[in-house]
């Protein structure tokens, strides 16, 4: 390969992705293992976590799918173990997972929403990398990385996206946290904020009546589509970013400097 195919390389890497069963997570899983990661995916769905393994070892990578709830933290520690027997130590941790409440805003939601969309979007990612860092530390590494999906909803709200907003906003100041925090263990922390792409979690708004004048707040005029966000997780996975903690990369079109 090229010194410029080198730098992005993730040949050899073990790289856990949760939430991997669909959208972005499913998407990231093909990138990743293109660049020659080896790749473990965990969700609760895990038909389609083996649906994805055989697309990926068909194509000719390295996969293998795991159970996992990132709401349970006996789950999660069960899932990097087996992980980590699988392939051996783990190199990056894509915090994929994530979920909303609908369009509801916060005089709407209950406190069984509020839990579902805090344990899941943020509780989680603290687990997992609590749990990730406690390995790199018994493993005595000194090396690590972890990529946190956050969304452009932690600066610029839409009526409605609560506690979507809220949670995602909390990721973020989280992953500046854990960068300063981690960076003793070789540790780097960053995260990767699209802008608006057609997911399960998304799908509530973008096909609403009001999605068309949403658009229009876009300077590219156009929904995000999930080959865009291919050079940000590259960059963030790779040793590429190996000076790089506590960044995080908007990738949304223009719209976070668009006028409200």
């Amino acid at each position: 390969m090229s010194a410029i195919s080198d730098l992005f390389s993730l040949k050899d890497k073990n790289v856990v992705i949760t939430g991997a069963s669909s959208g972005l997570g499913h998407h990231f899983s093909g990138v990743l293992s293109r660049a020659g990661a080896n790749v473990i995916l965990g969700a609760r769905r895990e038909e389609k976590i083996r649906e994805r393994v055989e697309e990926l070892v068909e194509a000719g990578g390295q996969a293998t799918g795991l159970r996992l709830d990132v709401r349970d933290a006996n789950s999660i520690d069960a899932f990097l173990e087996q992980a980590e027997q699988a392939y051996g130590p783990i190199d990056v941790i894509i915090n994929n997972a994530g979920v909303e409440s609908g369009a509801k805003t916060y005089a709407m939601i209950d406190e069984e929403d509020w839990d579902f969309v805090m344990e899941t979007n943020l509780r989680s990612v603290w687990r997992i990398s609590k749990a990730y860092t406690g390995q790199v530390v018994k493993n005595g590494r000194k090396q690590g990385n972890i990529v946190n999906i956050t969304s452009i909803t932690d600066t610029r709200t839409v009526k409605g996206q609560f506690p979507y907003a809220v949670s995602k906003g909390a990721v973020t100041r989280m992953t500046q946290v854990m960068a300063l925090e981690a960076a003793r263990f070789g540790i780097r922390v960053n995260a990767l904020s699209p802008g608006y792409f057609m997911t399960d979690v998304s799908r509530v708004l973008l096909e609403s009546a009001i999605a068309p004048e949403f658009v229009k707040g876009i300077p590219m005029r156009r929904l995000g589509e999930f080959p865009d966000l291919d050079g940000a997780i590259l960059l963030l996975a790779s040793d590429a970013s190996r000076y790089m903690s506590g960044s995080v990369i908007v990738v949304d079109g223009g719209h976070t400097c668009a006028s409200l």
